[in-house]
């Protein structure tokens, strides 16, 4: 009995011993399954990644090929303060925001002596009869190899003298495609050279249409500039593409602590002039409107910003029209600063007739001053609501304007906001290079194209082949 006990019992734990071997086979089947089925879920998932990986550092590789290095032509720059200047910073600004690599080639100047990033100056003199400007007289040979350095692939000019003619010999020396701005109606600044009496209209537009010519493209900041191009024979692209501005921030505590600095009580209404202090800008015209407008309205003040050589005649003509303790000259002002003395006034007023855009117009729409200016078929684009300002046709008529608006009923805030808010997206400097950016890639584009399929006349007349041909017998 004992026996079949303990035979009973050995038999048990072999059958256990099976059992628990058996086990341990399908569990360790299942873990060595498991194992293989992670590490190929791993190595596929890794595989994947680094796939991923190398698909975006090619598109890296891709996207920082298609950035561009672009040499920027200019014979006026800041601390020179005009609209070209301006325009020129805020294009070189947003396309580096984009990613591309801009070089400013430009004039030396006095008040230009902390080191610049990207700029490139060339040994200067100022222009006579217009000694606020200055033209180039040397570095030429430095400025061509900065050019080589950066490999530039597009040179962009933005004047038709020193400096654009540079840029225009180093494209072609480069071969490189170029672009121009046209900024100036230079039809209005004769006088500055022998009072007129040398250069004509006619020889305006011989000179400008040879420049223009003469590159890929031009660009237009405004219609009627464009119109102008045409009729002096430009043959070439000419696309418009308004100066962008910069969507500053609304500092009303700031605004007001340099109203009450400028000694403005919370009651005037003050009219911003803010432009170079020169004929073509017409300032007089609004100092001789003034008197009119303080007949009918006594607290109106005029606040005139900026320098120029006209200062002294202007001052002059305050002082004949008695009109001393209402007008101030503010002199120039930083390029930060400006944003400050629009968002002080009431009134942005602008009688200039030379204007191939103007941005100030522009900078005044964005700080949310109305516009009181000389009607063109630019500014008309803008100025659709009495909300956001008037036209006037005539010098004559710049007071009954100005009044006119200032007795006009105005909108709710909220509604002049959404006139304004519409105006920001078509006027802002990111759509401005964006603008500009893809007007270079085509250019480049149809650069390459006529490069690869235009011959020169030596290709022409076949005169390589007929070397190689030489040399093969020869051989």
């Amino acid at each position: 009995m004992v026996k079949i006990l303990i035979e009973n019992s050995r038999l048990i734990w072999q059958q256990s011993f099976v059992v628990i071997e058996l086990l341990w086979e399908v569990f360790g089947l299942y873990y060595i399954f498991l194992y293989f089925v992670t590490d190929i879920g791993l190595s596929y998932i890794i595989e994947i990644r680094v796939k991923e990986l190398e698909r975006i550092k090619r598109q890296i590789e891709i996207f920082k090929e298609e950035l561009m290095r672009v040499g920027i032509f200019t014979d006026t720059y800041f601390p020179q303060v005009s609209g070209v200047a301006t325009s020129v910073r805020v294009l070189k600004e947003e396309l580096e925001r984009l990613g591309h690599t801009v070089i400013i080639f430009t004039t030396t100047d006095p008040n230009a002596t902390m080191p610049e990033w990207n700029i490139v100056r060339l040994g200067s003199i100022p222009l006579f009869s217009f000694k606020e400007r200055r033209i180039a007289v040397q570095g030429f040979i430095e400025a061509y190899k900065v050019s080589q350095e950066y490999e530039l692939d597009i040179i962009h000019t933005q004047t038709e003298f020193s400096l654009g003619l540079l840029g225009k010999i180093l494209g072609a020396k480069l071969g490189i495609p170029t672009i121009h701005t046209y900024h100036t109606m230079y039809e209005k600044y004769l006088h500055y050279i022998a009072n007129g009496k040398i250069l004509r209209p006619s020889h305006v537009a011989y000179i400008s249409k040879n420049f223009c010519n003469q590159t890929r493209g031009v660009i237009a900041p405004s219609q009627m500039t464009k119109d102008k191009l045409l009729s002096y024979g430009v043959t070439q692209e000419v696309r418009v593409i308004p100066t962008g501005v910069e969507i500053p921030e609304m500092k009303p505590q700031v605004a007001e602590e340099l109203r009450e600095k400028l000694g403005y009580t919370k009651e005037d209404k003050v009219l911003l002039s803010l432009s170079r202090l020169s004929k073509e800008k017409n300032i007089a015209a609004i100092l001789d409107a003034i008197p009119t407008i303080l007949e009918k309205d006594a607290s109106v003040k005029c606040c005139i910003v900026g320098g120029g050589p006209e200062k002294e005649e202007l001052e002059k003509q305050v002082a004949r029209l008695g009109i001393t303790p209402y007008v101030q000259f503010a002199g120039e002002v930083e390029h930060h600063q400006v944003s400050q003395y629009y968002q002080m006034a009431d009134l942005y007023v602008n009688a200039s007739e030379s204007e191939s855009q103007g941005l100030t117009y522009l900078e005044a729409l964005v700080n949310k001053i109305p516009v009181i200016a000389k009607k063109n078929d630019y500014l008309q684009q803008f100025i659709t609501k009495p909300e956001l300002g008037m036209l006037f046709e005539k010098d004559e008529d710049i007071a009954s304007s100005v009044l006119a608006y200032l007795e006009c009923i105005k909108q709710s805030s909220s509604q002049v906001q959404e006139l304004q808010n519409q105006l920001l997206e078509e006027i802002s400097s990111v759509t401005f290079a964006k603008r500009v950016e893809a007007f270079y890639e085509d250019a480049i584009d149809t650069y390459q194209h006529d490069k690869e399929n235009t011959k020169t006349w030596l290709e022409k007349m076949n005169f390589f082949k007929i070397y190689d041909d030489d040399k093969e017998t020869e051989e």
